[in-house]
């Protein structure tokens, strides 16, 4: 059966793109954002994983405001890049894994989620830039994805604790899947920061680092917290911290921590990194 080998979150601001594809990683503005994914880059090349399942918030290259869906499964055989109006390079696309995407749809559905299913999908740099930061240089990386994309965009917005029941029905989706697969879950996003507004610019560091800290020891402390209470404490985009708990709630064993990491600013975001290991 697969078995799900751990989480990984981590910010994707379209910045980290850019800096990738210049060199900047030794940078004195960069060098210790890029320093945070050096036990990570460890991690999977002991663990190399078969699959990644990217809990990710499209940017209106698939879905803008005249239909959003909520919840939506890519089950493509490739997943392309576009260029999104940021200056990021178009990539070689990403490699799919229908029969993987099809079985967690109907798991999905199954389970009461209506789940919106893409048979053609692009990706923009919600799922490009952790794929670059964490296999750095191999544009596409070795491994088989699916994406998996949650609305963050324009409310309404799901809420935290509907987002966690769907990271525990995304667990048992990946347990119930009849391949030896090692598979990783990854979430994307945050965490506080505003781009827009009176605003503009705002960080909550205190807030990050209990949403931290919580997500390793008690998950379910974020599910009571509305899509308000987050646009308040995290920033409009900070909602994007429900795909961090997504990841989190998918993981079905005993969960150690392996590394955290967390960096203020990278363009006026906050930027972390935490992996998770799922242990039988």
């Amino acid at each position: 059966m697969a078995k799900i080998v751990g989480a990984l979150t981590t910010s994707h601001i379209p910045a980290i793109g850019n800096a990738i594809s210049k060199g900047l990683h030794e940078e004195d503005y960069w060098k210790p954002f890029f320093q945070g994914f050096e036990q990570v880059h460890a991690w999977l090349d002991r663990v190399q994983p078969d699959v990644a399942v990217m809990v990710f918030n499209d940017h209106g290259l698939n879905f803008f405001l005249d239909n959003l869906p909520t919840f939506a499964v890519g089950a493509a055989t490739e997943y392309r890049t576009e260029d999104e109006g940021w200056g990021l390079p178009v990539l070689p696309p990403y490699h799919g894994y229908p029969e993987f995407s099809w079985h967690i749809i109907e798991s999905l559905v199954e389970e009461e989620f209506d789940i919106a299913t893409c048979q053609e999908m692009a990706v923009d740099h919600a799922f490009i830039n952790p794929m670059r930061l964490f296999w750095p240089g191999k544009n596409p990386p070795p491994i088989r994805t699916v994406p998996v994309h949650v609305n963050t965009v324009q409310h309404p917005m799901p809420k935290p604790s509907r987002c966690y029941q769907l990271g525990k029905a995304l667990g048992r989706a990946i347990d119930s899947f009849p391949e030896d697969l090692k598979v990783l879950v990854i979430g994307t996003g945050g965490l506080s920061h505003q781009l827009d507004g009176t605003r503009a610019g705002f960080i909550n560091k205190e807030f990050d680092l209990m949403c931290l800290e919580k997500l390793i020891s008690d998950p379910e402390a974020l599910t009571h917290y509305s899509i308000d209470e987050l646009v308040e404490l995290a920033g409009t985009q900070g909602t994007e911290v429900i795909m961090w708990l997504i990841a989190r709630a998918a993981m079905t064993g005993r969960v150690s921590k392996v590394h955290s990491h967390y960096h203020i600013p990278i363009s006026n975001t906050a930027a972390g990194v935490l992996l998770l290991e799922n242990v039988a």
